[in-house]
C-alpha cells in the first residue's frame, strides 16, 4: 500500500513531520495521536531489532510491564501529584471501584515494586530488565508529529545493583550499548551531560541527533571532548570589568530599574552589578517558598539549575518555579516591594504579612556574584542603589552555587583553551544513575553480603523508538524526500517497472525481485499502473536507499541502478547489479 501526498499538510511544522505524512508513513487521528502505517511499522521493527540485539549482548532480559499503574506506588515515590496535577503529564483515571490509576509515561515505580517482590539477595544481583512498548504523555501542546506526541513507543530498561560501583559499571556498559545502537541506526549523534528532571538521580546523559530543528540547545567544546544540554552545562565565564574599591555609598537612581538603564545613566558595566531576582517556588509539600537570587548583572539564571538547588536544599521536589510578578505583589497587597532596586540583603520582614508564603527568603547566590569584591546592587529602597559595596558589608548569608546559564563563547571547564559552541539536537536516548531514590521511597530492599537489609541501587535507560524514526528523517532528507539509512529503511531496494504494460520490463523486474527476496534483501516491487515520473517521485519521497528501474533498456538486459543518497545512476546488466548489491549488503554472491 503506497499512498503519498503531493501537498504539505497544514499541521506539519518541521520537515520530518511533513515527509512522514506525505510519504504515508503516519496518519493523524487527533492532536498528538498517530497511526503507524505499514512503511513506518517496518522502520520501527528494524530499530527495535537493533535495540534488542545490542541489549541482549549486555545480558539484559526483556519483559512487558503493565501500562495501567495504581496510584499508590506513585504516591509512595512522591510523584503522583507532580505527574497528575496542574501541568502534570500523566493520563489518570478511576476504575468502576473508584480506584485511581495512571497510564504509564514511565515505569520506575512498577519495576521497583516487582523486583522488590522477586529479588531478595545480593547473590541474585545485578539484573537489568528492559521492555519496548507504548507509553503515554498528556502533552499540553503536542507538536512536531512523533517528536512530541501523546502516545509513543519507547524502550526503557532498569538495572538493580548491590552497590554504587556496580551501578556505575552497568551505566558505562549501557552508554556503550547506546552508542552501538545509534551507530547501527546510521545516525550522527552526540552524548551530552543532562539534567535528570522528574526522573531524578545522581547523574544522567542524553543522546542527541544533531539537527537544526532540534528543541534542545547543546553546548559542545571546540574539540568535542565536552558536551552538555544547556540545562546542565557548566562553563567558565569571561572576567568582568572590575569596579574600583572606593568608599561604599548609596546613590539616587530614579527610574533605573533595569541593568541597561542603570548602566546608561551611570557609566557602569553590567558585570559590575549584582542582579537580584525574586522567585516563588511551589513544592510537593504544598508550600510556597520565596527565593532571592543574586547573579552577576551580565549573566542569566538557569531555572532548571535553580529548581534543582532549591529541591536539594529543602529535600523536596519543586513543582513550579517562577519570577514573583507584579500581579503577585498587587494580590498580596504589598506596597513596599522594591522591584528593580532589590539587594541580596532584602529583609525577610517584607514577607511577614504575606499569606500563603513562607516567611523567610531562601537566599541563593551564583558563583559569578559571590566572586565580586566590589559591586553595585539595589538598596532595597525605590530609586536607590548601593555603590562600591562588598559581601561583608551586606552581612547576609547566601547559599553559593552554580545557577548560571552557560552560553556559547564561554570557556570549557575541562580545558580553558576550549570555547563552547552551540548546536541543536533532538533527544533520542537518556540514561540515568537513579541511586536509591525509588528503592528507598518504595522500601525495596535486598539482603547484602553482610546480612543487612539494604535498598537497591538502580539505573534507568530510555530510548524513544518512534521518536528516533522521525529524528532519522530530520537528519536525512533532501528537497525530494527522505533518505533512510540502509539499516532502518522500510525497504532496502525498490524496483520500478517504468511501463507496466511492457512485458519485457515486467519480466526482468519480477526476476530481480524474486532474486533479492531469495537472498534476504528487503525489496519492494512498484508495479502500479502509473506514469514512470510519478513512481520516481514516490520512490524519492519515501527514501528507499537503492532504486532499480526496468525501463526501455530492459530488452537489452539492462536496468538502471540509482543510489538515493549519492544520486549516482548506472546502467548495468543484471550480473553487475547483483554484484554491487551483494557488496553493499554484505551478503553471499547473488
Amino acid at each position: 500500500m503506497l499512498i503519498t501526498l503531493r501537498d504539505v499538510p497544514a499541521e506539519a511544522d518541521i520537515i520530518s513531520h511533513q515527509l512522514l505524512l506525505r510519504g504515508g508513513f503516519i496518519k493523524r487521528l487527533t492532536g498528538g495521536i498517530y497511526a503507524y502505517m505499514p512503511l513506518l511499522w517496518k522502520v520501527l521493527k528494524k530499530i527495535t531489532l537493533i535495540v534488542e540485539e545490542e541489549l541482549s549482548k549486555k545480558g539484559c532480559l526483556q519483559t512487558l510491564l503493565p501500562q495501567l499503574q495504581p496510584s499508590e506506588i506513585w504516591e509512595k515515590s512522591g510523584r503522583w501529584k507532580s505527574y497528575t496535577e496542574g501541568e502534570g503529564i500523566m493520563f489518570s483515571l478511576k476504575d468502576r471501584q473508584g480506584k485511581e490509576l495512571g497510564l504509564g509515561p514511565t515505569h520506575e515505580e512498577v519495576i521497583t515494586q516487582i523486583i522488590s517482590q522477586t529479588i531478595h539477595s545480593y547473590k541474585q544481583l545485578p539484573i537489568n530488565i528492559f521492555q519496548i512498548q507504548t507509553k503515554f504523555r498528556d502533552e499540553i501542546r503536542p507538536r512536531f508529529g512523533l517528536m512530541r506526541s501523546r502516545e509513543f513507543i519507547m524502550k526503557d530498561a532498569y538495572s538493580f545493583h548491590a552497590n554504587e560501583n556496580d551501578l556505575q559499571s552497568t551505566y558505562s556498559d549501557m552508554r556503550n550499548a547506546y552508542k552501538n545502537i545509534f551507530t547501527k541506526c546510521g545516525l550522527d549523534f552526540v552524548c551530552v551531560d543532562a539534567d535528570s528532571g522528574a526522573i531524578g538521580g545522581a547523574a544522567s546523559q542524553e543522546f542527541m541527533v544533531t539537527a537544526e530543528s532540534g528543541e534542545d540547545l547543546i553546548l559542545i567544546s571546540s574539540d568535542g571532548s565536552y558536551g552538555a544540554n544547556q540545562e546542565k552545562a557548566i562553563s567558565i565565564i569571561e572576567e568582568g570589568k572590575l569596579l574600583d574599591n572606593n568608599k561604599p555609598s548609596t546613590r539616587k537612581t530614579p527610574n533605573q530599574k533595569t541593568i541597561e538603564e542603570l548602566c546608561n545613566h551611570n557609566d557602569f558595566h553590567p558585570s559590575q552589578i549584582i542582579k537580584v531576582l525574586a522567585y516563588l517556588a511551589t513544592c510537593d509539600d504544598n508550600k510556597k517558598y520565596p527565593v532571592l537570587v543574586s547573579i552577576r548583572g551580565d549573566q542569566e539564571v538557569n531555572d532548571i539549575k535553580l529548581s534543582n538547588e532549591i529541591s536539594h536544599k529543602l529535600n523536596l521536589n519543586v513543582l513550579e518555579i517562577r519570577i514573583i510578578s507584579n500581579e503577585d505583589i498587587k494580590k498580596q497587597g504589598i506596597t513596599n516591594f522594591p522591584v528593580g532596586f532589590m539587594g541580596p540583603d532584602l529583609s525577610d520582614d517584607l514577607l511577614s504579612k504575606i499569606k500563603g508564603w513562607e516567611k523567610k527568603f531562601i537566599r541563593i547566590a551564583d558563583n559569578s556574584a559571590k566572586n565580586l569584591k566590589s559591586f553595585i546592587c539595589g538598596n532595597n529602597i525605590k530609586d536607590e542603589h548601593k555603590i562600591f559595596y562588598n559581601w561583608s558589608l551586606l552581612n547576609t548569608k547566601q547559599h553559593v552555587c552554580d545557577i548560571r546559564k552557560a552560553i556559547p563563547g564561554d570557556r570549557c571547564v575541562h580545558d580553558k583553551t576550549q570555547k563552547l559552541k552551540e548546536c541543536r539536537g533532538i533527544e533520542i536516548g537518556h540514561i540515568f544513575q537513579l541511586g536509591r531514590k525509588y528503592s528507598e521511597s518504595l522500601n525495596a530492599t535486598f539482603t547484602s553480603d553482610k546480612g543487612i537489609e539494604e535498598p537497591f541501587w538502580m539505573g534507568c535507560y530510555g530510548i524513544g523508538i518512534s521518536r528516533l524514526a522521525q529524528a532519522a528523517v530530520e537528519q536525512n532528507h533532501d528537497d525530494l524526500g527522505i533518505i533512510w539509512p540502509v539499516s532502518i529503511a522500510p525497504y532496502e531496494v525498490i524496483i520500478i517497472i517504468a511501463n507496466i504494460k511492457n512485458n519485457e520490463q515486467k519480466t526482468i523486474a519480477e526476476e530481480i525481485y524474486e532474486k533479492l527476496i531469495e537472498n534476504h534483501i528487503d525489496a519492494l516491487l512498484d508495479d502500479r499502473d502509473e506514469r514512470a515520473g510519478i513512481k520516481f517521485k514516490d520512490a524519492d519521497l519515501i527514501g528507499i536507499p537503492w532504486r532499480i528501474v526496468a525501463g526501455r533498456e530492459a530488452s537489452s538486459g539492462l536496468v538502471e541502478l540509482h543510489n538515493r543518497k549519492t544520486k549516482v545512476t548506472e546502467l548495468l546488466d543484471l550480473k553487475s547489479v547483483f554484484k554491487k548489491l551483494s557488496e553493499e549488503f554484505n551478503t553471499e554472491k547473488l
